[in-house]
């Protein structure tokens, strides 16, 4: 029979193996380090809030990815501030991650300026083509594919449901942003349709938001009884402020995707810029499997969704009628 001793000196030697053992295994969800080294690596660049983030996190995640353990992510998330976005390209370029997801068309371009081979989807992006982004949208070649909107196609169609709300408006402001490349095609289809609908255009620029009261301060003095605001980081990250000054100045305000209407905008027509970031996620896994950029056709969203806020609009003394709003896909009551 072993001695008492022998068999304390077994225990001993057992207690430190499970010990090492136990030293080398990761925490729940993380990859080791040197497995971390392998891992796909994804550059994430946006001027915009935080939530869109998310949503292409989610949509990495519908697709079996789990951050960690199966992908890296370095985000450069700005919520708002372009300061800096070609340097935070330039270090994302040098991490070199294997594709760089980026939205915003002043983003894509400071993408551009610091890769020509790393691949980058555009999660979201004004005229892709003729802001020169990609050669076209079936083949755009380069290293840029991802997901476009023309705006231009729907602005028309905003200024209309904008004079159905408010058809007495004969003078309509427009907040747009001269640094960004997609406004000016949709400035000039507005001033078409405005002119048609016998209304008088006030261009407004706004590219910081320090300019937002200023801006809507033109907009008073230049007798604006409507607005129209085109999408753009700068005014997405200060919707709410939006939302209040147009309600404080009575003016009957037009917006381009939901959530100026959630923050307490009156209506908005256009795309779901959530639905387009986890899109974003699907080009992503395309090109970390092998496809290629250039021949990644880019795509143009098919569904667009008009949100009003009936709240919103009694702040300004209109009242939607029963077709508006049994066209709208939500009611904000």
């Amino acid at each position: 029979m072993p001695s008492l001793e022998f068999l304390r000196l077994l225990l001993v030697r057992a207690g430190l193996a499970l010990g090492l053992a136990l030293a080398v295994i990761p925490a729940p969800g993380l990859a080791p380090a040197h497995a971390a080294d392998k891992l796909p690596r994804i550059g994430f660049l946006w001027p915009g809030p935080a939530d869109l983030y998310d949503a292409f996190r989610q949509g990495l995640g519908e697709l079996g990815y789990v951050e960690g353990r199966t992908v890296l992510i370095e985000a450069r998330v700005t919520g708002g501030s372009v300061s800096r976005l070609a340097e935070q390209a330039r270090d994302l370029a040098r991490l070199k991650v294997d594709v760089l997801v980026v939205g915003s068309t002043q983003a894509i371009h400071a993408a551009r300026q610091a890769t020509a081979t790393i691949p980058i989807v555009m999660a979201l992006s004004g005229d892709a083509v003729s802001s020169g982004l990609v050669a076209s949208l079936a083949r755009p070649g380069g290293n840029v594919t991802g997901l476009t909107i023309i705006s231009a196609d729907l602005a028309g169609k905003r200024l209309e449901l904008l004079r159905e709300v408010v058809p007495s408006v004969t003078r309509l402001a427009i907040f747009w942003n001269p640094t960004n490349l997609s406004h000016e095609p949709v400035l000039r289809e507005l001033e078409a349709v405005a002119q048609r609908l016998g209304l008088a255009v006030q261009r407004i620029e706004l590219n910081r938001a320090e300019d937002i009261e200023r801006a809507f301060e033109k907009a008073a003095a230049g007798r604006a009884g409507a607005l129209l605001v085109l999408g753009d980081f700068v005014t997405l990250t200060s919707r709410v402020r939006i939302a209040e000054l147009a309600a404080k100045h009575r003016l009957a305000a037009m917006y381009e995707v939901r959530e100026f209407v959630e923050a307490g905008g009156l209506m908005a027509y256009g795309v779901n810029l959530a639905q387009l970031f986890k899109r974003a996620a699907v080009f992503t896994d395309k090109i970390l499997k092998g496809a290629r950029p250039a021949e990644l056709p880019v795509e143009q969203p098919t569904r667009f969704e008009l949100i009003v806020n009936v709240k919103a609009a009694r702040a300004v003394g209109l009242t939607f009628t029963p077709d508006i709003l049994l066209r709208a896909d939500q009611v904000i009551e």
